[in-house]
């Protein structure tokens, strides 16, 4: 089991001193793998052109790296190619669905959601805890910083779940899906939490996390036997969301240096990201809790803070309900962006069962409602950096100064029609990839859309029809423009058969964490 359990149990005594945070639930689920490819067509998910179809490895000559852990086998598979938008064109409404301290467990959910993703030709961001992929009796080679080696929130894994879990990795990037990191032990608070970690100590962390992805082979000789992961992890790692949504500054400034593109760390409105310090800052999202006068972080755990609190098995009776308000939160956001600015709604998720596994539906549904429609593309962040990288500067100046919900009064066409035509070629693919995200809870009855969160997890994160759920009227709310606050305890976070991780709990309904 994971440690999500016994972390949730710490959140419980916090949760009086600070609000909720997005949570970061690290165990793993498999089950029957598919795997998603989001299109990068006016179509949207469906019909979009992509590389080669993933099955095996790719037919390039396999190059083995380090133990054979990882192999480089060419480029990734069901990758469209980023194109340049032209003089007038609309947007496409871009959606990303991403996982923390993906991995897994028994819950099978990880597998669940790679076949969504294919059914819905999705593309999504897995960002693995590194933690997963070491096993319990090797936990001293984890030295995490400010703590003692061998120290985890989240716990580690044993060789069944490290199996399965690199399963899972390891079709879901030949499925044309982004493995990301959510770095390895998942603390937070202020005692000795991310959020007061250095710039060394960081990159000490980010170093750790891709060694345990390296090296499985070495720290788990059973399982010497299976296939590579079919990638080079220090080329492949450009991003990540922080635990707890804490310590994002340093994180970036650590992770900027090591290949790093983007951070999904903050917390933000429904608006067009722009790059902070060289990295894509491309935050969780404040988005609509119907039936209630605030917005919350567009997170599963943000969700459930505001229903059952740190209960992650609340009323059984409230379990259809709960999973219909964040469904219907989320179509909302959609409808405001697809039919307002087209800002990418970015959602966050974990693979957890809370309230009945009310919210793993309320994702399926959500997903099988928006990755279809006409000009809607469901991609991993890489993608998402990838096209942004491919447009011209001036078009994405004019994007984002579009508000929550705007849409260009004068038609997209006018808007965006007086933009030169790219100096580079317009269908150039870009190909860097970058990482840094931070989890936070927003959205308590008192600050709509105000950052309050410190102690828990949560992450809030063409065509003219629109997703049921009806257009959002509440006011999109100010994202906090500094880093979320420590979470005293956070994180569901576990390891795929291991320990449970555990959500970090914020103060309120409004924090967040990751």
């Amino acid at each position: 089991m994971m440690a999500a359990t016994k972390r949730i149990a710490l959140g419980v005594m916090s949760t009086a001193l600070v609000a909720v945070l997005a949570g970061c639930s690290g165990s793993g689920s498999g089950g029957s793998a598919s795997g998603g490819a989001g299109a990068d067509t006016e179509k949207g998910a469906h019909g979009a052109k992509e590389n080669p179809p993933a099955g095996a490895a790719p037919k390039n000559a396999i190059k083995l790296i380090g133990d054979g852990s990882t192999a480089f086998t060419g480029v990734q598979p069901k990758l469209p190619a980023a194109k340049r938008l032209a003089p007038g064109e609309k947007p496409p409404q871009f959606v990303v669905f991403s996982w923390d301290g993906a991995g897994e467990d028994s819950q099978k959910l990880f597998s669940h959601f790679r076949g969504v993703a294919k059914k819905y030709n999705a593309k999504m961001t897995y960002f693995l805890s590194g933690v997963y992929l070491l096993p319990e009796e090797k936990k001293d080679l984890y030295n995490p910083p400010q703590h003692a080696p061998g120290r985890s929130d989240i716990g580690f894994n044993d060789t069944g779940g490290i199996r399965d879990t690199l399963a899972e990795v390891r079709a879901a990037w030949l499925e044309g899906n982004e493995i990301g990191t959510h770095f390895n032990g998942h603390f937070c608070g202020a005692d000795g939490g991310v959020g007061t970690w250095s710039v060394d100590e960081w990159k000490s962390e980010i170093s750790q996390a891709k060694a345990f992805v390296k090296s499985w082979k070495t720290n788990t000789p059973e399982l010497k036997g299976e296939a590579p992961l079919p990638f080079d992890y220090d080329k492949e790692l450009i991003g990540a969301r922080t635990p707890c949504l804490e310590g994002q500054k340093n994180m970036v400034a650590a992770a900027r240096t090591m290949g790093f593109r983007y951070d999904s760390s903050g917390v933000g409105n429904q608006v067009w990201p722009k790059k902070k310090d060289g990295v894509w800052d491309i935050p969780l999202q404040l988005v609509p809790m119907p039936g209630r006068a605030f917005e919350t972080l567009s997170m599963d755990y943000n969700f459930m803070v505001n229903q059952s609190g740190t209960a992650t098995q609340g009323d059984p009776s409230q379990h259809e309900y709960w999973g219909n308000q964040m469904r219907d939160g989320l179509l909302q956001a959609f409808d405001r962006s697809y039919n307002g600015n087209r800002a990418p709604l970015i959602i966050g998720n974990h693979f957890e069962s809370w309230n009945g596994g009310t919210y793993m539906r309320a994702i399926e549904e959500t997903i099988a409602q928006v990755c279809t429609k006409e000009g809607v593309r469901c991609v991993s962040f890489r993608q998402l950096a990838d096209w942004l990288d491919a447009q011209d500067p001036r078009t994405l100046a004019k994007l984002t100064t579009l508000d929550v919900g705007e849409a260009p009064k004068t038609g997209w066409s006018s808007y965006l029609g007086t933009q030169q035509a790219a100096a580079r070629p317009a269908d150039k693919e870009t190909g860097t990839r970058t990482g840094t995200d931070k989890d936070t809870e927003k959205g308590s009855e008192k600050g709509q859309g105000k950052d309050q969160g410190r102690g828990q997890e949560q992450e809030q994160d063409g065509g003219e029809g629109q997703a049921p759920g009806g257009g959002a009227a509440e006011a999109p709310g100010q994202a906090p423009a500094e880093d979320a606050g420590e979470a005293p305890d956070q994180a569901p976070d576990q390891a795929p058969g291991n320990a449970s991780g555990q959500e970090d709990a914020g103060p309120d309904p409004a924090g967040a964490t990751g």
